[in-house]
């Protein structure tokens, strides 16, 4: 299995590029408009077809890649059915299986974060890797207050959708912003200073209810260009 975890500098945003070097066939998990190029050099370096580019949500911090990858690579963009785009190639179910190559993947449908949160769930041998969106961050959990979100919402999806994955499965989140790159379901279990076992669902309310954050900066070109699989960024650029 071929695997890079790649990030955005200005957003914090991780990108994930996962490979079957037997077919060539890969996937792509969050792509960001502004390193598509980046993204299809690697891709060319390591003799990769890209069949599948994946958005964990509608994002509001940054334009999504999707667009432009099905444009120049032909990969079918997926996201959650709860999106409600009409841009996307697949409106993904729970449960709902991608393949590429000899490899797949499993769409956990996790709103909450917004409505269209879904985690990506891989096996490999005997290792399990949850790729979360802003779902579940490195002991945080992305904010609820916009975008159809909801800390009841969020709090069973994370209880029921990743913290029932084995201990030992590996956490790949959306962002981080201190600069961890990955962490366990054990350890988020016993240290998520928001959702660790010890805190139950009314004071996880409470906790995001008071955040008073302010929005993301690039929400007003974001969401619009996000609807429409960030075709609208390319449309717009010079």
């Amino acid at each position: 299995m071929i695997f890079r975890q790649l990030v955005d500098k200005e957003t914090s945003t991780y990108t994930y590029v996962l490979g079957d070097p037997s077919s060539g066939e890969a996937i792509i998990i969050d792509p960001v408009f502004e390193n598509v190029e980046r993204d299809i050099l690697l891709l060319t370096e390591l003799g990769l077809t890209l069949t599948h580019s994946l958005d964990t949500h509608v994002h509001a911090d940054h334009v999504t890649g999707s667009g432009e990858m099905r444009r120049r690579l032909g990969a079918k963009t997926v996201m959650s059915c709860n999106a409600q785009v009409e841009c996307a190639d697949i409106d993904a179910t729970h449960g709902q299986v991608i393949l590429f190559g000899s490899l797949q993947i499993e769409v956990r449908l996790t709103p909450g974060h917004t409505s269209s949160c879904m985690s990506m769930v891989f096996h490999h041998n005997n290792e399990t890797m949850v790729f979360t969106g802003d779902a579940l961050l490195i002991r945080g959990c992305g904010r609820t207050d916009f975008q159809q979100g909801s800390a009841a919402t969020l709090y069973q999806s994370v209880h029921q959708q990743i913290f029932t994955l084995p201990d030992a499965t590996k956490i790949y989140p959306g962002h981080d912003y201190r600069g961890n790159l990955v962490s366990t379901v054990a350890e988020e279990k016993a240290h998520n200073p928001r959702l660790n076992l010890q805190i139950d669902e009314a004071t996880f309310i409470g906790i995001m209810d008071n955040l008073n954050l302010a929005y993301p900066k690039k929400i007003k070109e974001s969401l619009p260009a996000n609807m429409a699989c960030g075709e609208l960024a390319r449309e717009s650029a010079p």
